[in-house]
């Protein structure tokens, strides 16, 4: 997933072959980089983006409730990933999968969002920031899948199989780890650093479909 991006520090800004990056629109604009531009992986280069002024739009996190050990890590690691990068993680709010990256990504200074299917924000995990009761029981995952760019399984069950399969209906990009349900037209990624590598080409592609 090679890019030709560059980062200036002057501008605080992201350029690429497409102009320059407007991390509030979220789109690329004509622009040309100044001389102190360098280059940038495309992760780093949506990490010091996202440190500046850039709108937060939701990275979903889905899986089980009833998740392994292995599980559990892995979405600790992910939730931790997603906030050091500075995006936004939006979940169900609750225990399993979900608890484990809100508690990564509090820890990393993130504000997870638990979208959560109950009637009390009270219901949400211990490390959710920003708890949304919906009152809507599972009929929320469709909220989820719809409010999200991006979704990232890890593991799953029926649950995690219909946010995956709304996902994928509303056209978002639907990343799997650890055994997530085999679905055709999910990407399978065998580490965080490969998930974080296919968010960022997704955010930062033009409208011809490429990074930059």
């Amino acid at each position: 997933m090679a890019t030709d991006l560059l980062w200036s520090d002057t501008a605080r800004a992201l350029f690429g072959e497409a102009g320059r990056f407007d991390g509030w629109a979220f789109a690329w604009e004509p622009g040309v980089a100044p001389g102190d531009a360098r280059p940038v992986a495309a992760v780093d280069g949506l990490r010091r983006l996202m440190s500046g002024r850039a709108r937060r739009i939701p990275i979903g996190v889905i899986g089980p409730r009833d998740a392994s050990a292995d599980q559990l890590e892995l979405a600790e690691q992910l939730g931790t990933a997603l906030a050091e990068t500075g995006l936004q993680l939006l979940c169900g709010g609750r225990g399993g999968v979900m608890e484990a990256a809100c508690k990564g990504a509090l820890s990393a200074g993130g504000s997870p969002i638990g979208l959560l299917p109950d009637t009390e924000w009270d219901a949400a995990n211990p490390y959710v920031a920003i708890p949304i009761a919906t009152g809507i029981g599972q009929a929320r995952n469709a909220l989820i899948a719809r409010a999200c760019l991006v979704l990232v399984a890890v593991g799953g069950g029926y649950g995690t199989l219909s946010e995956m399969a709304f996902g994928l209906h509303f056209e978002r990009l639907v990343l799997t780890l650890d055994k997530a349900p085999p679905v055709e037209g999910t990407v399978a990624c065998a580490s965080v650093s490969e998930v974080l590598e296919r968010i960022a080409a997704r955010l930062l592609r033009s409208p011809d479909g490429a990074v930059s």
